[in-house]
């Protein structure tokens, strides 16, 4: 609680792209005024010089203390500051939520390795980038490679990390006379696993500095160099499906299968979007796609599970629409993990043929239908016969045919081939009646891993 504070949602007039999205999933509702909410879509040019006043005033105000507010939970997690804005992505984009939220956790500490595809483009539109700074002039650190190598890309960010903290861990050790062995102690020892250690060290680190500066020898000299890695780094590699299901799936499956302390966020459209609209590996049954035109005849490759049987990898499949709380679980879960983490986040795209200003709501009949099955399996606990595997949706309450029908990727086959449409329709109902039975039984497997991310645990007999 925060009983000195008044909330404010200030909208940018001048970069808002009228999607819709925040009036369809606002939850304050007027009792006065039937259909009145907090947030409500008006002609923009009635309120533009007013709103460019409150923007104004609005960028005065100072950034609000990470560590008094709870991450772990929906509110708390939305009074941090975002340091993803202004993308120029598709109004109502369903990647954007992602990105922004996985900014507003881990703030100026994330390094983005960023594959080729929608991500990238909205991600870096030069001269523009929607990433930015706060009020200390400090933002996530943001790189782009190709489809095919941005896994390994990813990775060699984390190796590199590690190796300048190992330098400076070294180097502080050495300087310990010059800087002081308590101060040494304190920053080696220092517990970083919230917003609260983060601050402290962040402090250290400073104190350290000023001591440095006074000696101008060339341990202290290249400590000051990599000091900043004293800092916890947060390392996501990001991509849509085109690159984490097909043609980046080799050097992905290369990063999961090692010990290493990685994210991997997979904004999973089902459709290679940024070239067009191809199937991709991801893309369902029985959706119409360029180079599946008749509508897909196979079904939809699980990433998910693929992860979950190396048994070390933290693995999440989420969908901010349905279930806030479970992505907020997942995504801080997931960076807390120390090793290798994936989550596959549903990302509804103007491909499918929806109305984009209803796409978080959509999520929702996703997850009804059993379309999207909502999961977490978190290593660290499966040990001394726990079950790992958290089966986080309830059981279908529609049918495959009723969501897909809101549509138009799978209703179009129902008009240009009906006979076709339903064998496929039925088909794809089968598929998700097998994977829920599947991930049902896998919600009661225990499990014993004795290697979680490089941390040898005691074997029970």
């Amino acid at each position: 609680d925060l009983p000195d504070y008044n909330m404010v949602i200030q909208v940018a007039p001048d970069d808002c792209t009228g999607c819709g999205v925040c009036v369809d999933v606002c939850p304050a509702r007027s009792k006065e005024v039937a259909k009145h909410k907090a947030i409500n879509m008006e002609p923009v040019q009635s309120h533009l010089e007013q709103e460019r006043e409150n923007w104004d005033f609005f960028l005065t105000i100072p950034d609000l203390d990470r560590s008094a507010v709870r991450h772990d939970q929906l509110k708390g997690s939305q009074l941090l500051l975002p340091l993803f804005e202004f993308s120029g992505a598709c109004a109502g984009c369903g990647e954007t939520p992602y990105l922004k939220l996985m900014t507003q956790f881990f703030g100026d500490r994330t390094m983005i390795a960023n594959a080729t595809g929608c991500s990238s483009i909205f991600g870096g539109n030069l001269p523009t980038t929607p990433y930015t700074r706060n009020q200390d002039g400090r933002g996530p650190a943001w790189s782009n490679s190709l489809f095919e190598d941005n896994a390994e890309f990813g990775l060699g960010m984390r190796l590199a990390v590690t190796a300048q903290t190992e330098l400076a861990q070294t180097l502080l050790r050495a300087s310990a006379s010059l800087v002081g062995d308590d101060l040494v102690k304190a920053m080696l020892e220092a517990d970083q696993s919230d917003e609260t250690g983060i601050a402290a060290q962040r402090e250290r680190l400073a104190i350290l500095r000023d001591r440095l500066a006074t000696d101008s020898s060339a341990t202290s000299k290249l400590l000051l160099g990599v000091a900043e890695t004293l800092v916890r780094r947060s390392v996501w590699i990001v991509g849509g499906d085109g690159w984490a299901y097909d043609i980046g799936f080799g050097g992905l499956d290369h990063v999961l299968a090692s010990n290493h302390d990685v994210n991997i966020l997979v904004l999973d459209t089902e459709v290679y979007s940024n070239t067009g609209g191809q199937a991709s590996k991801a893309t369902p049954r029985a959706a119409i796609a360029k180079f599946a035109a008749g509508g897909k005849q196979v079904r939809r490759k699980d990433l998910g599970m693929i992860a979950v049987d190396y048994g070390h990898v933290y693995v999440a499949q989420v969908a901010m629409g349905a279930n806030p709380q479970q992505t907020i679980k997942a995504f801080q879960e997931a960076e807390s993990y120390p090793g290798p983490s994936l989550i596959i986040a549903f990302s509804p795209c103007i491909a499918h043929g929806i109305d984009m200003s209803k796409m978080m709501t959509h999520q929702k009949a996703a997850v009804n239908s059993a379309f999207w099955p909502l999961f977490r399996f978190d290593p660290r606990e499966a040990h001394e016969g726990t079950r790992p595997f958290h089966l986080d949706s309830h059981k279908p309450t529609m049918t495959f045919r009723d969501y897909a029908m809101t549509e138009a990727r799978f209703a179009a086959l129902t008009r240009s081939n009906p006979e076709e449409a339903k064998r496929l329709f039925d088909l794809a109902q089968r598929d998700i009646n097998d994977q829920w039975h599947f991930y049902e039984q896998m919600a009661g497997v225990e499990r014993e891993i004795p290697a979680v991310g490089g941390l040898e645990l005691p074997v029970t007999n």
